[in-house]
């Protein structure tokens, strides 16, 4: 499945998608550093221990170029930026970051959560500031994902950044299926229980499925007993479509009509007035 078949289907998420590729294509213009890649086994005990890899005392990860890279994409898009609102949030963050020669260190502290600094526009700065750490990342998590035994890791979190999973993703074949979590911020996917809620490790006997026809195979679980739900991927082939979050984003708005609550965070602030799709 393509994205332009996507939004044949879906039109109202077609700006977004516009944006989304904007921001892409200027990021894919950028020189991106090649991170060191750190000895993970001085993580081991830490890992074990289920501290995630960005906040490991051992294996010290830096991710200010990414702040400087999200310092040239809020540049470049303020360079052509769209009337309205959109075009608005972009002047003032690049106004903001050009005048604060700080501003790279500032914004890969306030990714990993530091909040002793606040952004002119802080959902706009998330949108960025991950989508250049992925980038930068990429190799780490990469490296990082073939050296973590999963069996360690049956957490509801994150392993490389520490964030709660954005979506989900069955893969495989009965009898041997698996359940990956699929990281928003970092773009990690790790194992998780089939049958458990990632978020109040309630069992199976508290998780419901509701499944929308015509979605490609996306689905929305949720758990009655923390109320928390996560838009589920039941398949494979079309994993950079259907699990990029903002192609889903109106099942989030139907989740939340149902008064389900989205524990992870998100890059793409849904409007409050939003309509139910």
């Amino acid at each position: 499945m393509t994205p332009d078949t996507w939004l044949e289907r879906h039109p109202y998420l077609r700006d977004l998608a516009c944006f989304a590729a904007r921001v892409d294509a200027a990021q894919a213009r950028l020189s991106v550093p090649d991170p060191p890649i750190p000895v993970f086994d001085d993580h081991a005990e830490e890992y074990r221990a289920g501290v995630p890899l960005l906040q490991s005392s051992t294996a010290i990860i830096d991710i200010e170029p990414a702040g400087a890279m999200t310092v040239s994409l809020a540049r470049t898009l303020a360079a052509d930026a769209p009337e309205g609102r959109p075009g608005e949030e972009v002047y003032a963050l690049d106004r903001q970051l050009r005048s604060d020669a700080e501003a790279p260190r500032r914004i890969a502290a306030w990714l990993l959560g530091d909040d002793a600094w606040t952004p002119v526009s802080p959902g706009l700065l998330k949108y960025l500031g991950w989508n250049a750490a992925a980038g930068y990342l990429r190799v780490v998590v990469a490296a990082f994902s073939a050296w973590r035994d999963d069996e360690r890791w049956i957490r509801g979190y994150c392993p490389t950044c520490g964030s709660a999973p954005a979506m989900a993703q069955l893969a495989g074949k009965d009898p041997g299926r698996k359940r990956l979590l699929c990281c928003g911020c970092c773009r990690a996917r790790w194992q998780f229980s089939r049958t458990a809620c990632p978020f109040c490790e309630a069992d199976a006997q508290r998780l419901a499925t509701l499944t929308i026809e015509g979605e490609g195979g996306l689905r929305i679980d949720h758990c009655e007993s923390c109320g928390g739900y996560l838009k589920t991927y039941d398949g494979e082939g079309n994993e950079a479509l259907l699990l990029s979050d903002w192609s889903s984003l109106h099942l989030d708005v139907v989740a939340r009509d149902r008064g389900w609550k989205r524990v992870a965070s998100s890059l793409y602030e849904l409007p409050t007035e939003a309509a139910a799709v």
